[in-house]
């Protein structure tokens, strides 16, 4: 097959990758001139994701990947295009469309009839059958389901990971009408491979869901989920705080029976997925008291970790403070959504001087995200927001003024921190 990716980005170029590497010629199109020279040339543009700059060097070097900013002539000249535009949400959870909406456009300019048209990007329910559909027969003079087959099928994959996650997890598709199912199911069948599952009540591989409502819902569903579950933990955590027990091992203890599979409570809840699918998901259900009240627990716990700071340091006035960690998560140079924001303002809040150390980040790219790079300033605090492995081995001796250590993420040896009053979320 033809195969257009629309969207370099840390999912759509890996996508593009796995589909040229399954014999097909794919042309990747993206709105940023310096990403498609950088793939055009075989280099990575971002950092980070296994084996990607090995594949990205074949499939290039063997004619199968090529990259242009010109998405219309990349469609017109496909058979599939798969989209995976980045869409926003604000505060409210209200969906910014202005991207997907540019590249929908480009991509109608561009189709012809027979081709599968596949939307990867997290939407809310209903998206692509009463927005999309519209605008791509409007601007192609095509019928959907008639012309061109349409479905939704989203990715469900981590950064960093992309690869061993696309053969990990069944594929779920959903088309606007069965052939655009059956087209959507042919297509992926034919661009990836699945490692075998005991665990699924089906086969692992392509899952039709049977409308493109159900798939949209899926990927919501299965996110919320996950906000949801980790809101109730971070509950328990500080009950636990307020009466000296050790969640951790109440978390365990309850996850040794097969029905309980309480999550990790921790300082914040950040990337492009967790705390936002959840507004999203509001967006269409905005009467879903659970999922909300999980999204604003998970939300408090920035602010919460300094709580704990104050209760154990005192008053945190003109104190130096360090946040270790700027990343969302450990080992991805990523702040979307990162805990690390909340964090320093509920230290200004205190009156607090927070300074921040991220190993992924120069001072520099620190101080372009409106952070105050630590470069030697004096710290008699710390508070650990992202468990890079880095600082699984810190102890006291590396900050030796520091007297209070909040781990939000239980990454620390206490071993290494005699002396120092080591505080945990969730006792």
């Amino acid at each position: 097959m033809n195969i257009c990716v629309v969207a370099l980005g840390k999912i759509g170029l890996p996508l593009a990758v796995q589909f040229a590497a399954k014999g097909h010629k794919v042309i990747g199109a993206d709105v940023n001139e310096k990403v498609v020279e950088l793939v055009n040339a075989a280099t990575e543009p971002f950092p980070g994701e296994h084996d990607l700059d090995v594949k990205l060097k074949e499939t290039v070097g063997a004619g199968l990947l090529s990259a242009t900013t010109d998405t219309t002539a990349a469609v017109a000249a496909s058979d599939a295009v798969v989209v995976v535009v980045p869409l926003f949400v604000d505060a409210e959870g209200t969906p910014d469309f202005g991207w997907m909406d540019a590249a929908t456009k480009a991509i109608a300019a561009g189709l012809k009839p027979g081709t599968l048209v596949s939307y990867e990007t997290t939407l809310p329910v209903g998206t692509t059958r009463t927005r999309w559909a519209p605008m791509l027969a409007e601007g192609s003079g095509l019928t959907p389901g008639e012309d061109f087959h349409l479905v939704f099928s989203p990715e469900r994959v981590l950064t960093g990971r992309v690869f061993a996650d696309l053969r990990r997890y069944p594929k779920l598709v959903g088309g606007i009408d069965e052939a655009s199912s059956a087209a959507g199911v042919a297509f992926y069948e034919a661009v990836l491979d699945f490692d075998e599952r005991e665990d699924l009540p089906r086969p692992n591989g392509v899952w039709d869901l049977g409308t493109a409502e159900a798939s949209e819902l899926a990927k919501l569903a299965e996110t919320t989920y996950r906000d949801v579950n980790i809101g109730l933990a971070n509950q328990f955590a500080r009950f636990a705080d307020q009466n000296d027990i050790d969640v951790k091992k109440v978390i365990e203890a309850c996850n040794s029976q097969p029905y309980s599979h309480i999550h990790q409570p921790g300082i914040a809840v950040g990337g492009h997925c967790i705390p936002i699918y959840p507004r999203m998901y509001l967006w269409n259900d905005p009467e879903a008291t659970v999922v909300r009240s999980a999204r604003e627990a998970n939300a408090a716990m920035p602010a919460y970790a300094v709580d704990l700071l104050a209760a154990a340091y005192g008053d945190l006035d003109g104190a130096g403070v360090l946040v270790l960690g700027a990343a969302y998560r450990g080992g991805v140079k990523e702040t979307a959504f990162s805990g690390v924001f909340g964090v320093v303002e509920a230290l200004k809040a205190r009156g607090a001087v927070p300074f921040v150390s991220d190993p992924m980040y120069t001072p520099e790219e620190l101080t372009a995200l409106g952070l105050v790079p630590h470069e030697g300033q004096a710290v008699t605090a710390a508070v650990l927001q992202a468990d890079h492995a880095e600082y699984r081995e810190l102890a006291a001796a590396d900050l030796p003024d520091v007297r209070v250590l909040v781990d939000g993420r239980r990454s620390t040896d206490p071993a290494n921190w005699a002396g120092v009053r080591r505080v945990v979320i969730g006792g």
